[in-house]
């Protein structure tokens, strides 16, 4: 009997653009996409390079997948950098999906003419902190301190302690941000003692302002001294104050924590912070402070450059609005209360066979907030070989490898998601 050429085995186009998975896959990247994976696949079919049966699974497999795709921060880490710091609170994803449409963003819709663009988060951001005159929002903190330098000081001088000259991440670095303005930056003071009289005797006819910066991801200690905001008000120039995570009020939790409302109070001019860390929003650059000084930079020519998007307002004025966010919850999360979900998990996964313990655990702020500050939590811990099949996963969960064993905080991961993380782990093959 003569063999059937395989290649006639090519399953047909039509056939596979009609297959439930790819179907799906047509309806969120488009027709065209999915049916030239499809027209590649059957092409490798031809060749022999796969077999006809195959077609269907390397179409699918060369895809992309969902991104981005959904994190569970199991690593202990409240505001994770590298999964997009602070996530948002339920009220805060609702205004998203509401702004994703047509909004009254920049409309009064009852005169039907042109209103002022994000009010309600504008409002929002000035009633938490009654101590600022004005506020801006731009699109994120660096922005803020750049609006800040170029309308003040583009040309001038930013006075400047050398112990404050930070690197905020990815290999950049202040003094850089700071000269791209345009402003020259007037050092002053040692890495780990700045006095009054430095301030004093560098302030003169070319200061645009003084600018103190919150080392807000190290921590100097010893022999150190640094010159608190209520002093330098006293020098005649304005002052701004980079408080860097977005704290608007004191926190018990956090002492040394600088706060918008605190540093407004002590005399500072300008507050610059970020929107997407303790405060728990979207990523954006919050200017809080004088009027006059707010008004400068709103009205200058590169705020329309840094100028956030109706969806970053929506989420802000949700955030601000909202009772509580995630962050804030995982900061305060009841180590007792951790220690029993914890303990919960691995006598559920110890009922289908998988022996994991329990460990204490501290647990940190990040995000540049909060340094030297950790949380008393508690760990899952699993052997490391889980944490691979665990962060590559669906859903992914990210923790935290120590020693040898992979350790699972819960600090951060919403407890809905619980049976979601023991389904996972069980998913695991065996070693």
């Amino acid at each position: 009997m003569r063999e059937v050429d395989p290649r006639r085995r090519v399953p047909r186009t039509d056939a596979l653009l009609a297959d439930p998975a790819l179907a799906v896959a047509a309806g969120t990247l488009g027709r065209d996409r999915v049916k030239a994976a499809i027209v590649a696949a059957q092409h490798r079919a031809r060749r022999g390079e796969i077999t006809p049966e195959q077609v269907r699974d390397v179409a699918l497999a060369a895809l992309p997948g969902r991104t981005p795709r959904p994190v569970l921060n199991a690593t202990g880490v409240v505001l994770h950098t590298n999964l997009g710091r602070a996530p948002l609170a339920p009220a805060a994803v609702d205004a998203l999906v509401a702004a994703a449409g047509h909004t009254d963003v920049e409309l009064d819709l009852a005169t039907g003419r042109r209103a002022r663009r994000g009010r309600e988060a504008l409002d929002a951001l000035a009633a938490a902190v009654p101590d600022a005159e004005a506020v801006h929002v731009v699109n994120n903190g660096a922005a803020a301190l750049v609006l800040a330098a170029t309308a003040l000081a583009a040309g001038r001088e930013i006075v400047v302690s050398r112990g404050e000259l930070v690197e905020i991440g990815d290999g950049f670095r202040l003094p850089d941000l700071l000269a791209s303005t345009g402003a020259r930056l007037r050092e002053v003071g040692t890495t780990n003692r700045t006095t009054p009289a430095d301030y004093a005797a560098a302030i003169g006819p070319d200061t645009g302002f003084v600018l103190k910066v919150h080392p807000s991801n190290f921590v100097v200690t010893g022999f150190t001294s640094a010159v608190p905001v209520g002093e330098l008000a006293t020098l005649g120039v304005p002052v701004v104050v980079d408080i860097g995570s977005g704290l608007l009020a004191p926190d018990p939790l956090l002492p040394d924590e600088p706060d918008a409302a605190s540093t407004l109070r002590a005399g500072a001019h300008l507050v610059t912070a970020s929107g997407d860390k303790l405060l728990g929003g979207p990523q954006a650059g919050l200017l809080l402070g004088d009027a006059d000084l707010v008004e400068r930079l709103r009205r200058h020519p590169l705020a329309r450059a840094l100028r956030v998007d109706k969806l970053t307002l929506a989420a802000l004025a949700a955030t601000l609005h909202a009772p509580a966010t995630p962050t804030g919850e995982a900061l305060r999360a009841d180590p007792a209360r951790l220690r029993e979900r914890t303990e919960r998990l691995r006598d559920l996964l110890g009922a289908d066979g998988c022996k994991a313990e329990v460990v204490p655990a501290a647990a940190v702020v990040g995000g540049g907030g909060a340094p030297g500050v950790e949380l008393d939590s508690w760990a899952l811990s699993l052997p490391e070989r889980y944490a691979v099949p665990l962060r590559t996963g669906e859903p992914a969960i990210l923790g935290r490898v120590l020693h040898g064993r992979l350790l699972l905080d819960l600090r951060a991961v919403p407890d809905t998601a619980d049976d979601h993380v023991r389904a996972a782990i069980l998913r695991v093959p065996e070693g």
